[in-house]
C-alpha cells in the first residue's frame, strides 16, 4: 500500500460539480492500493499517517513534534489507483494496482480503520472510482510518501512504530 500525506490548510472533493468532502486543517491522504496487500499493510498505513509527527507544537516551539491526532485535525482520504502506475514508454500500466472490484471492499474497510483509531467525524475521504477533483492549499509544503513494505524503510527502522 502506498500513501502519499501531505499536510494541508484545507482540502476538498468534488466529484460531477458537487462537493463530497472537505475538511480544514490535517492531512490530505492519497492510497493507492497493491494487487498483494493484505490487512497489516492498511494496519501499518492507518498507524503511520495518524502518528505522523508533521505539525508544529506551538507550546515548546518544536517544528515537527505533533500528529493529526494531537491537534484534533481531519483526514480526507482519496482512493489513488495511479500511485502504482508504471510507464512502459509513455502510457501508464496499472497492471500492479488491486483490481477494482477487490480495491473497493478494501479501500473501505481501511476508511472504516481510519474512523476507529481516530474520530469518526475527523475521517472523509473521497468517491471510490469516481472522476475527482481534489482541491488543496498544501501547508508547507509538507508531502511524505508511505509505503507499507520495501525499499522506502531504512534498515534500523522498526516496521512498525510503538503509537
Amino acid at each position: 500500500m502506498r500513501a502519499l500525506v501531505q499536510r494541508v490548510a484545507s482540502a476538498s472533493v468534488e466529484v460531477e460539480g458537487c462537493m463530497v468532502s472537505q475538511i480544514g486543517p490535517g492531512l490530505l491522504v492519497l492510497v493507492g492500493l497493491h494487487g498483494s496487500d493484505i490487512d497489516s499493510d492498511a494496519d501499518y498505513i492507518c498507524r503511520k499517517v495518524l502518528n505522523m509527527r508533521l505539525f508544529p507544537n506551538e507550546k515548546n516551539g518544536k517544528a515537527w513534534d505533533q500528529n493529526v491526532m494531537q491537534k484534533h485535525y481531519e483526514v480526507l482520504l482519496v482512493s489513488q489507483f495511479t500511485l502504482y502506475g508504471i510507464l512502459k514508454g509513455n502510457k501508464p500500466d496499472f497492471h500492479v494496482a488491486m483490481p477494482p472490484q477487490n480495491a473497493k471492499i478494501f479501500y473501505a474497510s481501511l476508511v472504516d480503520k481510519f474512523r476507529r483509531s481516530y474520530n469518526v467525524d475527523a475521517i472523509k475521504d473521497g468517491v471510490f472510482g469516481a472522476m475527482m477533483k481534489v482541491h488543496l492549499v498544501n501547508d508547507g509544503p509538507v508531502t511524505m510518501q508511505l509505503d507499507s513494505s520495501g525499499p522506502s524503510e531504512s534498515p534500523n527502522e522498526a516496521p512498525y512504530d510503538e503509537p
